[in-house]
């Protein structure tokens, strides 16, 4: 069974994901032309691909005992795609800051927001992956 911190700790990722995309989406409006249909639609795209598999992971739920290590599979399979999405959104940020499409500031502020999203990602990983180890080799 899923602990009750674990739980919150998934539910957590909703509103930060929910702030962060929010806050970019004010970026993406001041980009420049060119670059916000272009860039700017990669972007949101990863991010609303992001926000999808944080909530189809809010719905994953354990049904039984039996099924117990193909549940903490699946969790850790989207908790990884769920990465890989957020390290794809740091390098585009990255190329916006290097481009000067976004200020240092912007850049600042969105990493800071990635992080904390990331934070409580790599807590679920870490959790998921010690528990299933065994399972998994």
């Amino acid at each position: 069974m899923v602990s009750k911190q674990e739980q919150e700790n998934k539910l957590a990722l909703i509103p930060k994901s929910e702030k962060y995309i929010e806050y970019m989406l004010d970026v993406m409006i001041k980009l420049p032309r060119t670059e916000k249909f272009s860039i700017g639609t990669e972007y949101k795209q990863c991010m609303y691909k992001m926000l999808n598999k944080v909530m189809l992971l809010n719905k994953i739920k354990n049904l039984n005992k039996q099924d117990e290590n193909r549940y903490k599979i699946e969790i850790i399979k989207i908790l990884n795609e769920i990465d890989a999405e957020l390290n794809t959104q740091r390098i585009y940020l990255r190329i916006m800051k290097k481009y000067r499409w976004i200020d240092e500031k912007k850049f600042k502020v969105s990493m800071e927001l990635i992080y904390e999203v990331g934070k409580i990602l790599g807590g679920l990983i870490k959790y998921y992956a010690k528990n299933n180890k065994k399972q998994i080799l």
